[in-house]
């Protein structure tokens, strides 16, 4: 019995189509997962352990600078936390955010959320810049994780946007920031809201 061309094209192309359409779920899939989290620790690197503690922060232009103090496990102000704006000299556009964390203890060191006190373009040494250009030292939606003492501080961009889409201009960054004892890769650590 002949075969007409229809089934024959069928009978072959079949398993063809179902793994390039395969292919390409995995693809969308791969493309969607989200970058790996970055870890770091700190140049400090004492006992001292802090009040667990989690929020969000939304920036934008008009609400660029953030900050808030961190308790230490007995009560009283330790750190300061703040998220300024970096804006080009001669220039009124937000281009990124950093974020410091200064001991008040110790305010010579008014940002131990570096790895190493020199200046370098090693990821670990960047995790305070949140940088949302393809050329920044940390993948921008990365979870940023430093521990500093005996704590961890994890940062992770959750949403930003551009204006004009094609600029390097900023209107907006949400920021989700947790302050915890335990190891965030490890643990699921128990985080309270703030």
């Amino acid at each position: 019995m002949k075969r007409r061309f229809g089934e024959h094209f069928q009978s072959t192309m079949k398993p063809t189509l179902i793994a390039a359409i395969l292919l390409l779920c995995g693809a969308a899939a791969y493309a969607q997962k989200p970058p790996a989290a970055v870890y770091a620790e700190s140049f400090r690197r004492g006992a001292t352990h802090i009040t667990a503690a989690s929020f969000e922060v939304k920036l934008t232009p008009q609400n660029s600078v953030f900050f808030d103090r961190i308790k230490d496990t007995y009560g009283s102000d330790r750190y300061l936390i703040t998220i300024v704006p970096e804006i080009p000299e001669g220039e009124d556009h937000v281009i990124s955010w950093q974020v410091r964390l200064t001991d008040l203890h110790h305010l010579i060191y008014n940002n131990v959320l570096l790895e190493s006190q020199e200046p370098s373009s090693n990821p670990g040494n960047n995790l305070w810049q949140l940088n949302p250009s393809r050329f920044g030292a940390v993948p921008t939606k990365a979870q940023r994780i430093m521990k500093v003492d005996g704590f961890y501080v994890s940062l992770q961009v959750t949403a930003y946007h551009f204006t004009p889409l094609e600029s390097p201009y900023l209107d907006s960054m949400t920021v989700q920031v947790k302050f915890t004892n335990a190891d965030p890769r490890t643990a699921e650590s128990p985080i309270a809201g703030r």
